[in-house]
This record gives structure tokens, sequence and C-alpha cells, in this order.
């Protein structure tokens, strides 16, 4: 049986969230402490609560168009109203009654979520998987009016990292990472995403 934990940086109201993007998107973003043109509220956009799925996906900031990676502080209220209202990438009998029903969630959700294995310093995958979540239509309206708190630059303290890495300072590089945990959620939004492991009542 997978393991689909959440791990994140989060307290009582907030959780983070990271992105990676291009000056382009990220600089404006920064400036305005919101996401502003020329992102688009009309294409999908996939939040990842795990900085080290993030450095995966990016390349350590590395990667063309993703040379910024953005620490985003959002509403714990906004992303369990993403996760209540969303649909497996997926069809999970464990989690659909059925093919057809699965598949009207997938057209009707504004939110999809998808489970990958996590990484390790090194980007190798550990044997528990993290979540990526991908907002789309009325979802990437409220991230981009509601839910977001702060928008910060971590792109600099992510070369940091690497380049410890790379010089084999592992401690000091782990040093550097952010405290994330086992995000506990209601076990009716626990169950529509596919979580496991630790759950509210």
């Amino acid at each position: 049986m997978d393991i689909n934990n959440i791990r994140a940086v989060f307290d009582e109201e907030h959780i983070t969230v990271y992105q990676a993007y291009r000056p382009g998107i990220a600089v404006p973003a920064i400036k305005a402490q919101k996401f502003v043109p020329p992102f688009k509220l009309t294409r999908m956009t996939w939040i990842k609560p795990s900085l080290l799925w993030m450095m995966y996906r990016s390349g350590w900031g590395q990667k063309e168009g993703q040379e910024h990676i953005l620490a985003i502080k959002i509403k714990r209220e906004g992303w369990e109203w993403a996760l209540a209202n969303s649909c497996l990438s997926h069809f999970d009998s464990s989690v659909h009654e059925s093919h057809e029903i699965w598949k009207n969630s997938v057209a009707e959700s504004p939110v999809r979520i998808q489970w990958d294995p996590e990484k390790d310093i090194f980007i190798n995958k550990l044997d528990y998987r993290s979540i990526q979540v991908g907002l789309s239509g009325i979802s990437v309206e409220k991230y981009v009016n509601e839910w977001i708190v702060s928008i910060e630059d971590i792109s600099e303290n992510c070369r940091d990292i690497y380049q410890l890495v790379q010089e084999k300072k592992i401690e000091e590089a782990k040093a550097l990472l952010p405290q994330e945990k086992i995000h506990p959620l209601p076990c009716d939004i626990a169950k529509i995403c596919g979580a496991s492991e630790i759950h509210i009542s």
C-alpha cells in the first residue's frame, strides 16, 4: 500500500507551498505579493508543499523557465478548501466507487491531486509519496485573490543548499532545509485526496 503523506511547513492558520517560474512571472509576483499578468488565471497552476520535490521538478532552479523558486504562504482554510474540492488525477478503487464516478469528478472538479515519490536531498526516491495540487478555474482565482498571504523568493537559498550538496557538505545542506512535518487532515478531506497515515476526526 502506498503511503501518501502531506509534509509541509505550516501552523494553525497558514501553510507554505512552492512554485518555480521564469523571471517574467516571478519578479512581478514578488513585487506585488500576488500573481499578476503575465500570470494567467485561465491556466492550471501546480503548487507543492515539499521543497525537495520542488527541487527535483525544477532542477534546483536551474531548468529554463523555473529559475525563481517561490515560497508562497497561503491560508490553511484555502488549502483545505482545495483538497476538499479535489479529484485524484488517476482512478483509485480505494477512493472512487467506480471508474465512471471518477471520470465525472475529473470533469467537474477545479482541483487535481497527484501523488509522486518524495525525494531526499540527493533527489533520490523515498518510500512514501508527496502531494502535488493542480488548481484550475475558480480555485486559481481563489488562490491568487483570496488565499495568498506572502510570496518570498528563496532561489538563492536553494542554490546554496545545492552547492553544499555538490561539495558533499550534507549536514550543512540539511540544516538549511525548511522543517517540514506531516500535515494532518480531517478524515473526510483525507479520503477525498487520497492522503494516508495521520488524520484528525
